[in-house]
């Protein structure tokens, strides 16, 4: 895969990531840090590592399945794998500022 070509896969995953919500949180889960490593392969199979905001989530197979549908939507990606992992422990600090912003902690 051409170096260009991978770049802009990664940013359409991000794109789509940004367009995620944990329905109790008015911030998307890349934006909260809930996205902890995004792969991408030659053959375009994409493997996320993600958390939730607590082991318990309620929400957790909706936010897990509208990952899986977002990325499976990106041009070209041929598989998603979403593992779901809770080490290190999410906290506030991992959100990017505009998150922050949104929720009133700057």
């Amino acid at each position: 895969m051409e170096p260009n070509e991978f770049l802009q896969t990664e940013e359409a995953i991000v794109a789509a990531l940004k367009t995620v919500y944990d329905p109790e949180i008015p911030v998307n889960v890349y934006d909260l840090g809930l996205i902890y490593k995004v792969n991408v392969d030659d053959a375009k199979n994409v493997q996320i590592d993600m958390t939730l905001t607590a082991p318990n989530c309620p929400a957790t197979d909706y936010i897990v399945e509208d990952v899986r549908m977002k990325i499976e939507a990106v041009k070209d990606v041929k598989s998603v794998q979403i593992n779901l992992v809770f080490e290190p422990v999410w906290n506030q600090n991992m959100m990017s500022e505009e998150a922050k912003l949104e929720l009133g902690f700057l």
